[in-house]
């Protein structure tokens, strides 16, 4: 396994830290981006990038900036938001795939966040296919509803609050994930409900129709005991990518062999020989491998 780090530079100047994988001698099936959930490191899906490489695939993991190799010296006062992960950094990645790829085929894998943001991204149109695990954009009013209150006061009235007081969010020392630029906390947070929120009438209308450029397939998988990536938050980001065609699916544990599987825990090794090795059947040949689990 061939692994190669680089460095992507955005249109504003801003630098990020990605690795491609590559496994010699294989003929590539297509490009696979793979967009990190809010405050993981791209570290966490790199058995997966692996994985996916063993199996014929070139994939590029990066970090946003603000995050893990991206992440400046000083976090303090940084205003990097998700609407730049996307608009700048997702799409420099995007437009260095399409440089390099060779297969014709330019995917994205994006967990959380990652599974909405490609729309951000003037380029979008030009993804192939998108495999959106559990993406959707942290409204409160979408959560699991026996969750709903503890994870609004954590994330929608502390996590503000703290980030006021300090000019960042040191979600490490929290043990809350990681430590997150302050616009991508408040953006977060402060989230009422549309993603467009905060903008003026003119910049919402071209993000809408950014994300109407995309006409690719989406396979929108979530977890049935995920407490953030609802049915419900499901079906209202992915009605930005009104011109795709959007397959959703709704897993349970059991589904997978397992009692318990929630948010983040999809792209930890143990799923290799199962949710992994699923996903191989819609980034290799575009079919659905849960054809029993979809839902309107």
């Amino acid at each position: 396994m061939d692994q190669t780090k680089i460095d992507l530079t955005c249109p504003d100047g801003i630098r990020l830290t990605g690795h491609w994988w590559l496994k010699p001698g294989e003929i590539r099936r297509a490009t696979v981006i793979i967009n990190p959930a809010t405050g993981v490191h791209a570290r966490y899906y790199h058995r997966y990038a692996a994985f996916l490489a063993n199996h014929g695939f070139a994939v590029l993991t990066y970090d946003y900036r603000g995050i893990g190799l991206s992440r400046p010296e000083n976090l303090e006062g940084s205003t990097f938001t998700w609407r730049q992960w996307g608009e700048q950094d997702f799409d420099t990645a995007l437009r260095h795939a399409l440089e390099t790829d060779e297969s014709g085929r330019v995917l994205v894998v994006g967990h959380s966040i990652g599974g909405f943001l490609p729309g951000y991204s003037p380029a979008v149109g030009r993804v192939t296919a998108m495999l959106s695990v559990g993406g959707q954009y942290g409204y409160w009013g979408d959560y699991l509803p026996a969750r709903r209150l503890p994870l609004f006061l954590k994330w929608h009235v502390a996590m503000p609050a703290v980030t006021l007081a300090l000019g960042h969010f040191p979600g490490k020392r929290l043990g809350w994930l990681e430590d997150l630029p302050k616009g991508v906390a408040y953006g977060w947070g402060l989230q009422q409900g549309r993603a467009e929120q905060g903008l003026s009438r003119a910049a919402a209308a071209v993000m809408r129709d950014r994300f109407a450029s995309a006409t690719g397939p989406i396979l929108s998988v979530t977890m049935s005991d995920d407490e953030f990536a609802t049915p419900k938050a499901i079906s209202r980001a992915m009605r930005y990518y009104r011109r795709a065609p959007v397959t959703k699916v709704l897993l349970a544990p059991q589904d997978l062999g397992l009692d318990r599987v929630g948010h983040f825990d999809l792209f930890h090794a143990r799923h290799q020989d199962g949710f992994w090795r699923q996903s191989l059947a819609f980034l290799r040949d575009g079919k659905n491998p849960w054809q029993d689990r979809v839902y309107p």
